[in-house]
């Protein structure tokens, strides 16, 4: 009869649990591990390692067609990471962190890349870089004393023209009649930067340097 209850108390579930241990808690190596490896992050870091081949294609004057297909690629990561991000509930500080990133060295490159191969005027293409890198400070500094500041309609504007701007200065070098399309489209990217970069400095200046009011 002893051997009998002893028995039972050995298969009580709490016994069990006890006698197994603590589950398993995961590690940070593995915490990172899944938060790099989703499909939203995946998305970022692969526009991330498309910059080095985007620039030698069109420095070493491989194919245009070929590095606008590489750019087109890379900016549409761009959009489909943030779906997926939303989508699939898989926002994460590091993707916060990185898909800016990943935008300003796309842009950037590719800028630099046509100021290189004579496409582009470098003072206009200082302008658009230093506003992107100015915005990220102003956010940087909003975000230490705990504002955040979104994303404007005039910067996600400004973001689309980007694209189309860049796209038509790679064809240009292949096709000369989209020269002067491109020329006015890339003056509207460098009036929709400074546009949207007093608009973020409105409200940097609002949310962080305003006094606080007197109750």
């Amino acid at each position: 009869m002893y051997s009998d209850v002893a028995q039972t108390r050995r298969e009580t579930p709490m016994t069990a649990s006890l006698l197994e241990g603590p589950r398993p808690v995961p590690t940070p190596r593995e915490n990172i591990r899944n938060e790099i490896w989703n499909l939203p992050n995946s998305l970022t870091l692969f526009r991330i390692f498309l910059v080095p081949f985007l620039v030698v294609v069109l420095l070493t004057k491989f194919s245009d067609f070929v590095g606008l297909a590489i750019f087109l690629v890379a900016a549409l990561t761009d959009y489909f990471d943030g779906y997926f991000a939303r989508k699939l509930n898989r926002t994460t500080r590091l993707g916060a962190l990185l898909d800016p990133i990943a935008d300003k060295l796309l842009m950037s490159a590719a800028f630099i890349s046509l100021v290189e191969l004579g496409l582009a005027k470098a003072w206009m293409v200082v302008i658009i870089i230093g506003r992107e890198f100015a915005v990220s400070g102003l956010r940087s500094i909003a975000a230490q004393h705990g504002v955040t500041i979104g994303a404007s309609p005039l910067g996600k504007t400004k973001m689309i023209m980007q694209v189309i701007a860049i796209s038509l200065l790679i064809v240009a070098y292949e096709l000369g009649e989209f020269r002067f399309t491109s020329e006015i489209a890339l003056w509207l990217v460098m009036l929709f930067a400074l546009v949207s970069g007093v608009d973020y400095f409105i409200k940097f200046t609002r949310a962080v340097l305003r006094p606080p009011e007197k109750t």
